[in-house]
């Protein structure tokens, strides 16, 4: 059975502003990747309960998936009690997908898991995918031949003009469109908070939480071809 590991944030709170998990990045994904018959498990860097951002529950953001989510036993069960990423065997793994929320911006960038965690995946040509916030995990990691992995790589995620629009922009340690330019992937987006995603070999992105089910929808193609 095709097997993938959603990874999310163990991080509540960023320099005082509290944060957490963006649940629709984890519950549009999780339901399409059971209904596609996967094998879905969730992981997060320190392990246990994942946070979650308050503010994606509340109306506007707290989607029908979300919903769902939150009064599913096994799902919930899954995040409470999340695996800690290290423990994790990617060998047994097809795809990683790591969702979003200003969490990621914590404990994403700069984390040996979280780059070991790419790495080995792109390495062993299987599937990582990130959406919103998740390409955070991608500036610190290299391709096999030591280049920045997302160098001229299509790419996409969270939009500096999005992260302007939520005024968290002196408040992440940087912005992500900007980054991902820097290292030298060719960045596409949409307009803000309409959904995008980039399929580049065996790296998969979305934009924004808009992006998620479309991202997902992504990773079961290029695992299906």
């Amino acid at each position: 059975m095709t097997k993938i590991v959603l990874i999310a944030t163990s991080a509540s709170e960023l320099k005082g502003h509290p944060t957490g998990l963006w649940i629709e990045e984890l519950a549009s994904p999780y339901y399409e990747f059971k209904k596609a018959g996967y094998e879905v498990e969730i992981a997060s860097p320190n392990g246990g309960a994942v946070p979650l951002d308050a503010t994606s529950l509340g109306e506007g953001f707290f989607t029908e998936p979300a919903k769902k989510f939150m009064h599913d036993a096994e799902g919930i069960g899954k995040l409470s009690h999340s695996l800690k990423l290290s423990s994790i065997d990617f060998a047994t793994v097809d795809a990683v997908f790591f969702c979003g929320g200003h969490g990621t911006c914590v404990d994403f960038s700069e984390n040996a898991d979280v780059k070991n965690a790419v790495e080995t995946m792109y390495a062993a040509r299987k599937v990582v995918a990130a959406v919103c916030h998740g390409p955070t995990a991608l500036p610190q990691c290299k391709k096999p031949d030591g280049t920045p992995l997302v160098k001229d790589k299509v790419v996409t995620g969270f939009k500096d003009s999005e992260e302007i629009a939520v005024n968290l922009q002196d408040v992440v340690p940087f912005m992500l469109e900007a980054k991902l330019k820097e290292m030298g992937g060719k960045y596409e987006s949409a307009d803000d908070w309409n959904s995008k995603v980039c399929v580049d070999g065996n790296l998969v992105t979305g934009q924004n939480p808009q992006s998620s089910e479309a991202c997902a929808a992504a990773v079961i193609s290029v695992l299906s071809s």
